[in-house]
C-alpha cells in the first residue's frame, strides 16, 4: 500500500482527502502542524509528502525545503497560495509538483500516481543509490556520504556542504550561499570559517589535499566540485 505524508492544518481537508485516497489504495497520516511533520517526513519512511503552504508557526516553503535537503522523498504542494513567486519558489525549494486549491479530489489522485511513476523511473544515481559511474553516493536517510563505497566520516556541516556541492556539480558556489544552504552554519559566518570546512572536506576526499582534484577554489568566488 502506498503511504503518504500530508501536512495540512485544515483537519476537515485532510479528513476528506485521506477518506477518498485510502478507497484508492493509499493511506494517509497528517500532521497538522509543521515542525511535528517535518520530523515525521525525516525520521519515518512515506512514498509521498502532500504540503500546504500556509501553516501556523512556519511557512510551508521552509517547511519544503528542510525537507527536501534532509530527505529524498517526491512532494507535492497543495496551496491556495496562487501567487507565481510562491509556485517558483516552491519548484526551487525542492518540490516536484504545484496544485492550487481548490481542486477536485481525484485530480489529485492523478498527480499522485504520475509523480509516483515518475520517481520510481528515476535512474539510481539520483535517488541516492549505488552507480557505478558516480565518485560520490549519498544516503538521504542516515545522512551518509560514500566515496567509492567508502563511508566518509563527517560532521554535520561538512556532510551539508558537501552534499551541497554534489547536488551540482561543476557549479560554483560562493561562501555567502553556502552558509545560507547549510542549516547547522550560521548565515553571518566570515568567510574563514567555511573555508576551515572545507580544508576538512578536502583532508577527507583528496589524494593530495594541497592539490584537490575535487573541490576547486574559484578565486574570488566561492568553491565548486569536480568528478
Amino acid at each position: 500500500m502506498i503511504k503518504i505524508l500530508m501536512i495540512e492544518d485544515d483537519v476537515e481537508l485532510a479528513e476528506i482527502l485521506s477518506e477518498f485516497l485510502s478507497q484508492h489504495g493509499i493511506e494517509v497520516v497528517n500532521c497538522d502542524e509543521p515542525y511535528t511533520g517535518i520530523s515525521a517526513a525525516t525520521t519515518q519512511q512515506y512514498d509521498l509528502l502532500l504540503l500546504d503552504l500556509t501553516l501556523p508557526n512556519l511557512d510551508g516553503l521552509e517547511v519544503c525545503k528542510r525537507i527536501s535537503k534532509q530527505k529524498d522523498i517526491p512532494i507535492i504542494i497543495s496551496s491556495a497560495r496562487n501567487d507565481l513567486n510562491d509556485k517558483v519558489e516552491a519548484l526551487e525549494c525542492g518540490a516536484d509538483d504545484y496544485i492550487p486549491k481548490p481542486y477536485d479530489p481525484k485530480e489529485l489522485l492523478a498527480r499522485i500516481q504520475s509523480l509516483l511513476r515518475r520517481y520510481n523511473k528515476k535512474p539510481a544515481q539520483e535517488r541516492g543509490l549505488p552507480n557505478k559511474n558516480n565518485l560520490f553516493r549519498i544516503d538521504h536517510d542516515a545522512r551518509e556520504v560514500y566515496m567509492q563505497n567508502r563511508k566518509l566520516e563527517l560532521t554535520r556541516a561538512e556532510y551539508e556542504i558537501l552534499t551541497l556541492l554534489i547536488s551540482k556539480k561543476g557549479y560554483v558556489f560562493s561562501r555567502e550561499s553556502i552558509a545560507i544552504e547549510s542549516e547547522s552554519i550560521n548565515p553571518e559566518s566570515s568567510n574563514k570559517s567555511i573555508d576551515v570546512i572545507i580544508g576538512r572536506l578536502r583532508s577527507k576526499i583528496e589524494q593530495d589535499p594541497k592539490k584537490p582534484k575535487h573541490i576547486i577554489s574559484v578565486r574570488g568566488v566561492g568553491y565548486k566540485l569536480e568528478f
